[in-house]
């Protein structure tokens, strides 16, 4: 039987630790002596900045967040660093230009993460918890898109796990912490349910990143620190099939990604349903459960992702539906987005010059509605856009298709 020995004394810990336990301040954010002026000379210029943490923020509630600091020295500057690394421009797309570093920051910043969320997903929050629906069989359709405009489709679902810091703020000890609960985690999945594989990032060559479209992290993942000490404690699990992919420690702590060719919906919902619930409770058996805020529901590092952290994209080849000049209007209505893909997503897919070009299509909100909802909303509108496209190849009118809310 082991024996547990003493700790080791050492003389000069034992003398001076009264007075080391003295100087340790009960306040966070006293423990910092950070050499900042007042709030009004802190306050950033947002003359330019397009983002929805600039339109909102006033001198006044900056001078709210100010001195604030949750437990892990989280302050109020490092959760805006992104829109003022990143200010936007105002004919693109309005993005939260902020980021938390722990789920304390929703908390303590709550004044200001409220409103952002309410203005993205444009949703009001309110004191009842938000609903959650992973049964797949409420989805009506999803595997009878047109393949003749529908190329294929992929839902990735992101993560927070409790305890830890976000990207942005966690150490490198927390990061490898999180990968060796992921690869337990993943373990029992592989014995269970599903067989596949864990490739550390460090250990794969530029190639074979590639054929996982693993991308190198960009300049703006480097400035706000989401990449910092990259590849390290990053990771990627395939399963055998190639029905699912898990990231670990990429721009979230987990995300979940189902793809696949014949652009059914309704099957990679299927996917992500299934594993993510039981990684749940994996993971809760490890007692490090997903985190979870009950006027939010799940919450990771971005304001963007909260309450499903559900993305569903749809790839399709579009011709005269992108020219056409109410179609913004008709986006906003819908509530998705279309962005034109680049090259190295169009690789290995039958598109002449002449041919249609290819569009990701995905939702913009995942707060307000639950996954089902979202899916279901993400099928109907995708449908709507294909019988559109197929009513201006003959040179008809689609005024009529148009919603009529917003």
């Amino acid at each position: 039987m082991w024996k547990v020995k003493p700790p080791v004394v050492f003389p000069k810990e034992t003398r001076y630790r009264p007075i080391l336990e003295s100087l340790v301040p009960p306040d966070p954010m006293s423990q910092f002596h950070l050499r900042r002026g007042s709030p009004e000379e802190e306050f950033p210029d947002l003359c330019r900045n397009s983002t929805w943490m600039g339109r909102i923020l006033t001198p006044a509630m900056y001078r709210r967040q100010f001195n604030r600091c949750t437990q892990s020295g989280v302050i109020f500057d490092d959760v805006i660093r992104p829109g003022l690394e990143e200010p936007g421009e105002w004919s693109g797309p309005v993005t939260v230009g902020c980021v938390a570093g722990d789920a304390q920051s929703y908390i303590l910043f709550c004044d200001f993460f409220d409103r952002v969320i309410e203005a993205y997903h444009e949703h009001k929050i309110t004191s009842q918890t938000p609903e959650s629906d992973f049964n797949y069989d409420n989805l009506k359709g999803g595997d009878d898109l047109d393949r003749s405009f529908a190329v294929r489709c992929e839902i990735s679902v992101v993560r927070g796990v409790e305890d830890f810091c976000f990207p942005t703020h966690c150490s490198r000890g927390e990061r490898r912490q999180l990968l060796t609960l992921a690869r337990r985690a993943l373990q029992h999945l592989e014995e269970e349910e599903l067989p596949g594989q864990l490739f550390l990032l460090e250990e794969l060559s530029q190639e074979q990143q590639r054929e996982l479209n693993l991308n190198p992290p960009s300049s703006s993942q480097l400035r706000i620190g989401v990449a910092r000490d990259w590849p390290d404690a990053r990771a990627v699990w395939v399963s055998k099939d190639g029905s699912l992919m898990v990231w670990v420690n990429m721009e979230d702590h987990l995300r979940l990604v189902s793809t696949r060719d014949d652009a059914n919906v309704a099957e990679a919902f299927k996917c992500i349903c299934i594993n993510l619930q039981k990684l749940e409770q994996y993971y809760r058996q490890l007692r490090h459960q997903f985190i979870w805020k009950q006027q939010l529901g799940w919450v990771i590092s971005s304001p963007a992702d909260v309450g499903t952290g559900l993305k569903i994209s749809v790839y399709l080849k579009l011709q005269h539906l992108p020219k056409h000049k109410r179609l913004q209007d008709i986006l906003k209505r819908l509530r998705i987005r279309m962005d034109k893909t680049d090259q190295d997503q169009t690789k290995g897919l039958d598109l002449n010059t002449e041919s249609p070009v290819l569009y990701r299509v995905s939702n913009v909100a995942t707060f307000g509605q639950t996954e089902v909802a979202l899916t279901q909303l993400m099928v109907d509108g995708v449908k709507l856009l294909i019988t559109m496209e197929t009513r201006l190849e003959v040179r008809g009118d689609i005024d009529e298709l148009v919603p009529t809310q917003k």
